[in-house]
């Protein structure tokens, strides 16, 4: 999602630091610190004692439980606690489907938006009606657990390296004695705890939302994807990219780009964009998310690596943002909904790993390409004027019988057990793509790495980087006949 902003008369005031007190940072997070290791914390607030007693009473407090070093966090925290400590209430936000707040200052300017935990889509206390499920458990997408939202908001902004997607400040914060929403319990009681995990995010003074003015309005130089979420800019207009709560799944499923079939998406990445996304270091990004947030699940920061991997190398290889987006989305034809190209890519690259694996070795599997490629060749010579198929790779293909039906299974993983989760009895090798079965959202099919050990994820990335040239090249054939069969029309 992004909101609009009307860049003349977009003002930021300067922060206005009163006298205030840095104060101890606490060695444990009490309750909250029972499931939680490695976190830093800090604790930011305005000039008040710091005795236990001052902590335990009921006056707001709050405090930073992820992105301490995030830049620009300590300024937004500190306004916060200024605003708490002067007696401000949460303002309820009436649109959405989880629970939100607005944090106003003294002076009645909004400075932050807050989204507690507990009040997230299908969380236990949300306040729209959508509650019913506990923390941890699948959310309204399978691969993003409820209360892990906040997370992600604050992924997003640090990842956005020098501000270049422009997505606000952001963090997880611990919010004490201060009243947000609670349900009633089975015994119709409602008890309000003495503190609320939430996240945090500089609020941005806007116009309106992105979906009210349509793509015409913004510059079609401007565009960059980064975990799925971009940034344009026009003369007059500025995007400002928000609600990244999604970002980061724990598997690879369908994704939703509002901009895929806006005509800037079809545009060329500008040389800014083009050197912005070369720069781009999974590795390095990878271990920044280990380290600033240690609740981010590994197999999330793998989808990270791949995806950023896939970005970089479509980038190269003069693809758009809409050919990006377009391999990363699943078709839907026909009742039936297609693995997307991105997810054939892994299912073949997996299967590459399993033969690996399977055989003890490299030598068979090198010995086999090398058939391959030379059966291919052939083909080729005899048949010069088609071209490359996606499946036409796989007629050729041995009867692999050093591949088990459990290496299949363990090449596809479903979030909920159920039949037709895994593509049994059907060799891959080069490429191939076939349905994933089901359009059913809470039972539906994904392809997931958790299972993998540290030296198969490095096996399966370099199998899925030897896959992404060929596959490109078929995107960009494919692209060229389209625009063949669209400029052969006149009206």
């Amino acid at each position: 999602m992004a909101v609009v902003i009307d860049r003349p008369h977009q003002t930021f005031k300067p922060l206005a630091r009163l006298p205030r007190c840095r104060l101890q940072s606490y060695s444990h997070l009490r309750d909250f610190a029972q499931n939680i290791t490695h976190i830093h914390k800090s604790y930011s607030t305005p000039c008040l004692s710091v005795t236990t007693k001052d902590f335990e009473s009921p006056n707001p407090r709050i405090e930073i439980i992820c992105g301490r070093k995030a830049p620009k966090v300590h300024a937004l925290v500190a306004e916060v606690a200024i605003a708490l400590a002067s007696g401000v209430k949460p303002t309820p936000v009436p649109t959405g489907l989880g629970g939100a707040y607005y944090l106003q200052s003294r002076k009645g300017s909004t400075i932050a938006v807050v989204k507690p935990a507990d009040e997230e889509p299908l969380a236990f206390n949300n306040p729209k009606g959508f509650a019913g499920r506990m923390l941890g458990q699948p959310g309204m997408k399978r691969s993003i657990r409820v209360g892990e939202t906040g997370l992600r908001e604050l992924a997003a902004y640090l990842l956005d390296h020098g501000g270049f997607a422009g997505v606000p400040p952001s963090a997880l914060v611990k919010i004490c004695h201060v009243k947000f929403n609670v349900n009633k319990n089975n015994m119709g009681l409602a008890t309000n705890p003495p503190f609320k995990i939430t996240s945090i995010q500089r609020y941005v003074e806007h116009e309106t939302d992105a979906g009210d003015l349509g793509p015409s309005g913004f510059s079609v130089r401007n565009m960059l994807v980064k975990s799925f979420h971009g940034s344009y800019v026009a003369g007059m207009v500025e995007l400002v990219p928000i609600d990244h709560g999604f970002c980061l799944p724990e598997s690879l499923d369908d994704p939703y780009f509002e901009w895929l079939h806006w005509p800037q998406a079809s545009m060329p990445f500008s040389e800014t964009e083009t050197d912005y996304i070369s720069n781009l270091d999974p590795f390095k990004d990878a271990e920044l998310l280990r380290t600033e947030l240690p609740l981010i699940r590994e197999c999330s920061v793998r989808v990270f690596i791949l995806c950023t991997v896939f970005l970089k190398r479509a980038t190269a290889a003069g693809l758009s943002l809409a050919d990006i987006g377009q391999m990363m989305t699943r078709d839907f034809i026909g009742g039936e909904e297609s693995w997307s190209i991105l997810e054939n890519i892994c299912v073949n690259a997996k299967a590459n790993l399993e033969m690996e694996i399977a055989s003890g070795g490299n030598d068979e599997v090198k010995e086999f390409d090398q058939m391959f490629a030379f059966d291919k060749e052939i083909e080729d010579e005899l048949n010069p004027n088609e071209g490359v198929s996606i499946q036409s790779a796989t007629d050729k293909l041995p009867k692999l019988s050093t591949l088990s039906d459990a290496c299949l299974v363990r090449l596809v993983q479903e979030c909920d057990i159920k039949d037709g989760c895994s593509p049994a009895g059907i060799p891959i090798l080069r490429s191939m793509s076939f349905a994933a079965h089901t359009n059913n959202h809470d039972t539906g099919v994904c392809v997931s790495f958790e299972e993998m050990k540290e030296d198969e994820w490095s096996s399966f990335l370099e199998y899925f980087k030897e896959l992404l040239p060929e596959a490109f090249e078929e995107k960009k054939s494919t692209g060229l006949l389209k625009q063949r069969l669209g400029n052969s029309c006149e009206f």
